[in-house]
């Protein structure tokens, strides 16, 4: 079982409930997530690139807060390109976690105590205001064409500029932050029931073979087999 609910600074905090042995896929969506298990971890999960499969053996419940793209790097005080594709425990990143960890064990809802830090630590180490530009073109440019040196020109930046620091805030240049961001927007538009040739269409991609080449490449299964509850 997984849920998530909205907490303000946040794109969300979530809670997964596992009740017997499973195997799940994580997919890029250029996020970046805090997590708790009640077995007592307590990790980051960068940005990914491909799919991140994942595994349990045994009944857990994992609390998670999640930063939108370009903004968890900041308050972990690394460049987003150090944890792509990682998962990294908390202490490596904010030192000595013992205080959190034990408010966790002890908190009836550990999500909004992990929240409630996450914002904490944004609040004093704020995301590069280059961001929100940055996502809201992209966003925008899902179903058109958008250009790294447009782009740099329209943000008064070199494309170097650019590449650098969406390297550091997102994890990754330009051109892979639009793929993956097309990508999650397809998969959600899927879930919702779209048919897959208006997913294709409606989200910039050349066709339906188009959209299901890029599913595997950055899922490693069909767009089908994805969305499968």
């Amino acid at each position: 079982m997984y849920a998530e609910r909205p907490f303000a600074g946040l794109a969300c905090v979530w809670r997964r409930v596992t009740t017997s042995p499973e195997v799940g896929l994580v997919v890029p969506d250029g996020c970046t997530d805090v997590m708790f298990s009640s077995t007592g971890e307590l990790f980051v999960a960068g940005p990914d690139t491909v799919a991140h499969a994942t595994s349990s053996s045994r009944p857990h419940v994992l609390h998670g807060v999640r930063f939108g793209p370009g903004v968890g790097p900041a308050a972990f005080g690394v460049p987003g390109d150090a944890l792509r594709d990682q998962r990294v425990p908390l202490a490596e990143l904010w030192g000595p976690t013992a205080r959190l960890e034990d408010a966790l064990g002890e908190a009836a809802d550990p999500g909004a105590v992990l929240a409630a830090e996450a914002v904490r630590r944004l609040r004093r180490s704020p995301a590069d205001p280059l961001v929100d530009p940055v996502v809201s073109a992209l966003g925008v440019g899902v179903g058109g064409r958008v250009t790294a040196a447009g782009l740099a020109d329209d943000l008064g930046l070199s494309t170097r500029q650019l590449h650098r620091r969406c390297l550091a805030a997102f994890g990754y240049g330009p051109k892979v932050l639009h793929r993956v961001l097309r990508f999650d927007r397809a998969v959600r538009m899927a879930r919702g029931g779209v048919a897959f040739a208006e997913v294709a269409h409606r989200t910039g991609y050349a066709d339906q073979a188009h959209l299901s080449r890029e599913v595997r490449g950055l899922a490693g299964v069909p767009l089908r087999q994805l969305i499968r509850p």
